[in-house]
């Protein structure tokens, strides 16, 4: 969230720089211990980590499944957190391809089983959750580079959400798409992605051999990605009419708020790796000639 609600200069809105909000207090902290869960399960090995998505993913899915459905506990629920869980299960056990053809025909699966009125939505939910939930957990695998690779992708997300915000704050300005998100300006998302491609020329010079350009290059694609599914989300709260997806995280709303940025960057991530694909997927995304 950046800025406050500002004027219209001709059709241009402007966002008037301002002062940090009331919740920021609330909104770091719990942004820090959710932090350092993420960091301690992907220090503690491929195993916990997957344990870790797994349990973030059961409860995006029951997110998703209230604000398409207003429905807590349903029957399509219990299908798209059965095929996202077994996805995860055959990615742990080293086929991600089986896991991906599972999501897109669960994702069949939800759409023929949802109310008519709330299949689309209800089935783009099973690839929502589950296609970056296969790519955090394949990117990670078990090879030395894993962690630094998932390291990264939450470094370029948290530099940006960080910066967007603060520069947002600091400059105003132009809104970037006020009717999704009225306090996001081109300031706010340019300084993200900015900050975002020092963090990736700094990473890469942590690790032999990587290029510090590269990265950089990779920082931004990934940055811009995060950013456009923070929109996403955004689109679809808005649709349904709903603020937060839940309320479990204080001063953030869900885990799908709070995710919105990893789940597009880590599909990028994890596309970027499949179609180098001639290394680990870690080595194939952090090391670019």
């Amino acid at each position: 969230m950046e800025g406050d609600v500002g004027e219209v200069t001709g059709r241009t809105e402007i966002v008037r720089p301002s002062a940090l909000p009331k919740d920021l207090l609330p909104r770091a902290l719990s942004g820090a211990v959710l932090a350092v869960v993420a960091l301690a399960g992907n220090w503690a090995g491929y195993v916990p980590f997957a344990l870790l998505v797994l349990l973030v993913s059961i409860v995006m899915c029951w997110e998703w499944s209230g604000i398409v459905r207003r429905a807590a506990i349903d029957a399509v629920l219990a299908v798209h957190a059965a095929v996202v869980a077994v996805a995860i299960g055959l990615t742990v056990v080293g086929l991600p391809h089986w896991g991906v053809l599972l999501v897109l025909l669960g994702t069949l699966a939800v759409y023929l089983s949802a109310p008519r009125d709330r299949a689309r939505p209800s089935a783009l939910g099973v690839i929502y959750v589950g296609l970056p939930a296969i790519g955090l957990i394949w990117l990670r695998g078990t090879d030395s580079l894993g962690a630094a690779a998932i390291f990264f992708i939450f470094t370029i997300v948290w530099t940006t959400d960080t910066f967007a915000y603060l520069c947002g704050r600091a400059i105003g300005g132009p809104k970037l798409w006020p009717a999704l998100s009225p306090r996001k300006t081109w300031a706010g998302t340019l300084g993200g992605i900015a900050f975002a491609a020092m963090a990736g020329a700094t990473f890469a010079t942590q690790l032999s051999g990587s290029h510090p350009a590269m990265l950089a290059l990779v920082a931004i694609l990934l940055s811009i990605v995060a950013q456009a599914g923070d929109l996403a989300e955004s689109a679809l709260k808005r649709a349904f009419d709903v603020k937060n997806a839940s309320d479990l995280i204080p001063g953030h709303g869900g885990f799908l708020d709070r995710m919105d940025g990893v789940v597009t960057a880590a599909s990028l991530a994890a596309l970027l790796a499949a179609v180098r694909g001639s290394q680990t997927p870690a080595q194939s995304l952090l090391f670019w000639s």
